[in-house]
């Protein structure tokens, strides 16, 4: 069957109708339709699915068609339901909003996933958006001279400042976080991954990660003046990477479900719905090596 897709008209980002999920879901979401949804997502990169009654089941059943499962180490699940996470935020809770900060999902794996699911389940009347960069346009763009500070940089990824027991979602988070978080001494560990690495489908160059997770550049840790010059880098990066021309910005919808290509955008959450719940359920596309191609 064929799917209609409509593009965002920003940096990336595409609305698909025509499928019923759910009813797909209980029959089994056939390999044709895979097939076209997931050419659909590495050409846009974020999809979002309207209008679709999905329960639990049918997220998870969903996600695999995708990939495996990935780990979500510093999340606790909901109940019967060991890979989905409650991303919620109540009506009057005061706590420092979730993923603020532009990220892509658990880059301090040794395998981060290939993607994230999100189906909404209670969306509030005003704000809640949700911002993409890509960082394959903005590799693209980027200036000569900032290409080459980055070129054959390898990063030193780690969740200690979020989820270490001294983080922002560590020991002494707000009470009243109503999401489920769970820190540990585990964020203290650390991974590399090259700045600029090639998508393992499209083949594509693309930056990847960014500062935050991203806590240092390997092999200028140890001189001040490097140590320095690694900053100084990171932070002008950040600045290209989540220029305005590579966003695009997603306006939620009740059981609107979204998808987005971890390799090659990042995202970040915003505010702006004081006084309203906000909820939505969370699965993780796991690493595939299967759609690896070399």
């Amino acid at each position: 069957m064929g799917i209609d897709v409509v593009p965002s008209g920003q940096a990336c980002g595409a609305t698909v109708r025509g499928l019923d999920l759910h009813d797909m879901a209980q029959c089994g979401l056939d390999d044709a339709t895979v097939r076209e949804i997931r050419s659909a997502w590495l050409e846009h990169k974020v999809l979002a699915f309207p209008d679709q009654d999905l329960s639990d089941d049918d997220l998870e059943a969903f996600t695999l068609r995708f990939g495996p499962f990935g780990d979500d180490p510093f999340f606790a699940s909901i109940e019967g339901h060991p890979h989905i996470a409650a991303i919620r935020r109540t009506a009057n809770e005061t706590s420092s909003l979730f993923a603020e900060n532009w990220h892509a999902d658990w880059s301090f794996q040794e395998f981060p996933p290939d993607g994230t699911c999100l189906y909404a389940k209670t969306i509030p009347p005003v704000g809640g958006d949700t911002l993409f960069s890509n960082q394959q346009a903005a590799l693209e763009a980027m200036p000569a001279d900032l290409r080459s500070r980055i070129e054959g940089r390898v990063a030193i990824h780690s969740a200690r400042g979020g989820y270490a027991p001294d983080g922002t979602y560590g020991d002494d988070d707000d009470s009243d976080r109503s999401m489920q978080i769970r820190p540990s001494a585990d964020a203290y560990a650390t991974q590399l991954h090259p700045l600029v690495r090639i998508h393992p489908e499209t083949g594509a160059e693309t930056l990847y990660s960014v500062l935050g997770y991203i806590i240092g550049i390997d092999g200028m840790n140890d001189d001040p003046d490097d140590v320095d010059e690694a900053r100084t880098l990171l932070t002008d990066l950040y600045h290209w990477q989540t220029r305005e021309e590579f966003q695009y910005r997603h306006v939620w919808e009740p059981e609107m479900l979204v998808m987005w290509d971890n390799r090659c955008v990042l995202h970040r959450a915003t505010g702006g719905y004081e006084g309203h719940e906000r909820l939505l359920h969370r699965t993780t596309i796991g690493y595939n090596a299967d759609v690896r191609t070399g």
